[in-house]
């Protein structure tokens, strides 16, 4: 428990309750966030841990009409990739949420701090963000792909030669009702490390 606040123990139990019960809900429509909550969204991505103090974090948000271009860039991009492809399904992603945001990192190279730990910074970001949409009642769903892998997309979107795409957060309000997936049990997945034993005899 922290000193430093006074958030009551019922609160942080209901709020921890609430992110157990995130998952990534699909399709996705309008509304997508209002500015004011968007906000909020990049306000607890930028509480993600962030070794000596980067901020290697970049969003690019693309709304409304703007989504139609980036349509066409993917859709360019994948008939590059393979002049077999129509780039229809690639142009139709574009279109699968009301909001998308390109998650990108900056990347400072050559550094103290390991690239890897740069762009772990971002997704930390990234999962801020996926449990405040669904904290506000909104539902994202993080993609990548092809698309996000590709230098005409990356320059498309405006980034340098420094910079990662890390794909694309899909940001809306589920189109019906959605069950998350069973909850696992950690013992599938965590176990305890101890020391072995140790011959300090010398």
């Amino acid at each position: 428990m922290h000193a430093d606040t006074d958030i009551p123990a019922s609160l942080r139990r209901e709020a921890l309750d609430l992110l157990l019960q995130r998952h990534s809900p699909w399709p996705l429509t309008d509304p997508a966030p209002p500015q004011r909550e968007l906000d909020l969204v990049f306000q607890a991505a930028l509480r993600a841990p962030d070794h000596g103090q980067l901020q290697p974090w970049r969003f690019i948000t693309i709304r409304g009409d703007a989504r139609i271009a980036l349509g066409e860039v993917f859709a360019r991009a994948a008939r590059e990739r393979d002049p077999e492809e129509d780039g229809e399904r690639f142009r139709n992603k574009a279109m699968a949420a009301p909001l998308l945001i390109a998650l990108c990192a900056r990347v400072l190279a050559p550094h103290k701090i390991p690239e890897s730990e740069q762009v772990l910074a971002v997704g930390a970001a990234a999962m801020n963000m996926l449990n405040a949409l669904h904290l506000l009642g909104y539902g994202g769903f993080w993609a990548t792909g092809l698309n996000s892998y590709d230098p005409n997309v990356r320059g498309a979107l405006g980034l340098g030669e420094s910079d990662r795409l890390l794909g694309f957060l899909y940001v809306g309000t589920p189109k019906e009702a959605t069950r998350a997936p069973e909850r696992h049990a950690p013992e599938a997945f965590v176990r305890e490390w101890t020391s072995p034993a140790i011959d300090v005899a010398r």
